[in-house]
């Protein structure tokens, strides 16, 4: 695959903002929090919106891991959730080139009507798998998730640690170019992370791209070769993980962004 059409994350002026249908703007802006009123705005139809990111900009190319970091609310699973598409841009765009994969919650991309084993052959369909390569994914899968018996009943019936390693299994087993993942991936119990070490980093050094949200500044620094610092729903910070964690941590002076 050539650097031309290679797999690559070009998110320009990105602006993402959601409606609140409740109450007046002058009521919101009076009762709304400080750090949360001060990202109210009015769309063009006068309605009252929170703007969940603003301005993001970035590109991505094969051999990039980047990490976003900031507190809650910072924005930073609303920008996953818009690489993955999930979330449509207000204003600016969002392309991402690549088969793409997203960590982002339990049940993404899962259907909780369906069984498990149904699930696992609906992934391997839309993945393009022929039927011996989506046998090897459905055994690694039930071999990795070991639900046992669960694995042919609904996953609305799953426990939230079942979903998780269902869910986990299923994402891993198929190596995308582009990796997307949020935190939830670290909700699991001890014996269950220390399983999914090995398999997680093996997907991770697999992908073309990563995109990473977490708390663990430790993981950013152990994957990722440049980090976003995001506050407000805007780019604070982007640059080295060395300098970019430094000023998070607040042990050096912040340089924002140039305009």
């Amino acid at each position: 695959m050539t650097a031309s059409n290679g797999p690559l994350i070009d998110v320009d002026r990105l602006h993402v903002s959601f409606p609140l249908y409740h109450g007046s703007a002058r009521s919101l802006r009076r009762t709304m929090a400080d750090g949360v009123s001060g990202r109210l705005g009015l769309d063009p139809r006068r309605r009252v919106v929170v703007e969940a990111l603003r301005d993001v900009s970035f590109r991505l190319r094969a051999g990039d891991r980047l990490g976003l970091v900031g507190g809650n609310g910072a924005g930073k699973t609303t920008l996953l959730r818009a690489l993955a598409g999930i979330y449509e841009p207000v204003d600016g765009t969002v392309h991402v080139r690549g088969r793409l994969d997203a960590l982002l919650d339990a049940n993404s991309g899962m259907s909780t009507g369906m069984t498990g084993r149904e699930n696992i052959n609906l992934r391997c369909l839309h993945a393009g798998l022929t039927p011996r390569q989506s046998r090897a994914v459905q055994d690694d899968v039930q071999d990795f998730a070991d639900l046992g018996s669960f694995i042919d009943m609904p996953v609305r019936t799953y426990s939230a640690g079942m979903s998780v390693r269902l869910g986990f299994a299923l994402t891993t087993a198929i190596n995308p170019q582009v990796l997307l993942m949020d935190e939830w991936f670290m909700a699991g119990d001890s014996a269950f992370l220390h399983k999914a070490q090995k398999r997680l980093e093996a997907m991770v050094q697999a992908a073309d791209i990563l995109v990473l949200s977490t708390h663990q500044l430790t993981i950013i620094e152990s994957w990722c070769s440049e980090v976003i610092w995001l506050d407000q729903g805007r780019i604070r910070m982007h640059g080295a993980p060395q300098e970019v964690l430094a000023a998070y941590r607040g042990e050096a002076p912040v340089v924002t962004e140039p305009a």
